[in-house]
Parts: C-alpha cells; structure tokens; sequence
C-alpha cells in the first residue's frame, strides 16, 4: 500500500518543482502568516489531509472502497495555486524598493519553469468545434436523432468519450467502461467493433440484441457480411463513417 500512495504521489507531483515551491510556502506560513483563519484554511488544513494522504490506514480503507486507481484525486483538495500565489504577492508586499520588481521576475519565471506546456500532450488536440469534440460525432448524432425520444446506436472506440456528452438522446450499449483497463469490462459486441476486419455477421445480429437503431463503423476498415440480411440498411456517409440503420424498426426519422 505504501509503494502505491508514494507512486501516485510522486505522479501527482509531476516535474516536483511546483510542489516543491507549495511545501516552501507551507513552511513560510508556518513561520510567518499570522490571521488565524489563514492559517486554518492554507496551512492547517492541506497538513492534516497530506498526513492523512500518506496514512497507511486511511489509504487502505478508502482503496478498498473506491479503488486505488482514484486515490490521487485526494491531493486535488490541495490549495497548491492558491497558497503559492499567496505567499508571493503576501512576501513581494514585505519588499521595499526595486527588489520587489526582481522578486516579481524571478517568481514569473520560477512558476513558468516549474511545470511544462500542457498542449504538448498528445491527449490535447486543436478543437474541431466550439463542443471541443470531434466534429464526426456532432455530425452523427445530429443525423441519427429523433426529437422527443432515445435511440439506440453502436459507436467506435474513438467515439465513445463523445457522444454522452453531446446528447442524452442517443444511447450506447457499452461506454467509457471499455476504455479504462482497471474495470476489467467485456462486450462481445465492442471486440466486434474493434477488429481489424468488420464481420457483420458477428457484428449486427449482437447489435439487434441491445435493441441498436444505428450501428457507425470506420470506412476505412473492410466489412465482411450483408447488413440487409439483419434489416440493416446503409442510409449515409459522415465524416469517414458509414451510418447503417435498422430498418425493421422505425424510430420516426
């Protein structure tokens, strides 16, 4: 248990420089600050949930509760930008003369090197829309919804994080479950849909078992199998995607 809340820690803290900075200032407070409500809320407080934090107990009873793969979340309720911030503009208004003007620099720049740009990440991307989603799933649920009621459709992995957060008016009948590993979450449908060759021999007749209107699938993978045999019919082309709807049901398109 111990290696586990010291590695999320130690993930957690990233570079270590911002921390670094947030322990510092937690020392300087310690000595300096003297509003006792400051005190509580800035010192006080952040101490008592990292003592917590890194109790064995504590962190044993809440991941058997939640899982220890959301026991990071906990150093969220760290203040870290608001203390920092404090306790420069709190010491740059204690310096006299120009040396507040270099403290203030030299704090800009410290801060700035202390952490790296989060567009970098490849899990950041230039947004498609203002929904800051991709614009093939605003398409797709725009053209598969019905006003005034749900319907049922199978998406591709890429799209799954989407489409909820779009509308609640298309469903899915597997979600984000499959994408965390930790779950441990299985669909014959999904494994489907994740193949490198379509067979909708597989694919339909297990959609038709979730009640699916719409079944989306990447154009660029091959499809093996007649979706009318199933009652499936290829009614568009958006973005990359072919569209098949369940015309043996009618949902009032």
């Amino acid at each position: 248990m111990w290696d586990t809340v010291r590695t999320l820690f130690q993930a957690f803290m990233g570079t270590g420089l911002i921390v670094g900075w947030y322990l510092v200032s937690l020392v300087y407070l310690w000595f300096a600050e003297k509003d006792r409500r400051i005190r509580v809320l800035f010192l006080y407080m952040p101490l008592l949930l990292l003592l917590l934090y890194f109790n064995p107990i504590f962190a044993r009873l809440i991941c058997a509760a939640t899982g220890d793969e959301i026991y990071y979340r906990i150093l969220w309720l760290l203040p870290i930008t608001v203390v920092i911030a404090y306790v420069t503009v709190s010491i740059y208004g204690r310096i006299k003369g120009r040396r507040k003007y270099w403290f203030a620099l030299v704090s800009a720049v410290l801060v700035t090197v202390s952490g790296s740009c989060v567009y970098a990440s490849p899990h950041f991307h230039r947004a498609e829309n203002l929904y800051h989603m991709p614009q093939a799933v605003v398409d797709i649920c725009d053209a598969i919804q019905v006003e005034g009621r749900e319907v049922m459709a199978v998406f591709p992995k890429e799209m799954l994080s989407f489409v909820r957060q779009y509308t609640p008016l298309v469903c899915m009948p597997y979600g984000r479950e499959m994408l965390v590993s930790q779950w441990k979450a299985e669909n014959p449908l999904y494994d489907a849909m994740e193949a490198q060759v379509l067979d909708m021999d597989v694919i339909l007749p297990l959609a038709k078992t979730y009640s699916s209107h719409f079944v989306i699938v990447p154009e660029h993978k091959p499809i093996t199998g007649d979706p009318e045999e199933y009652g499936f019919t290829l009614i568009d082309h958006i973005d990359g995607y072919a569209v098949y709807q369940d015309t043996s049901v009618y949902i009032g398109l």
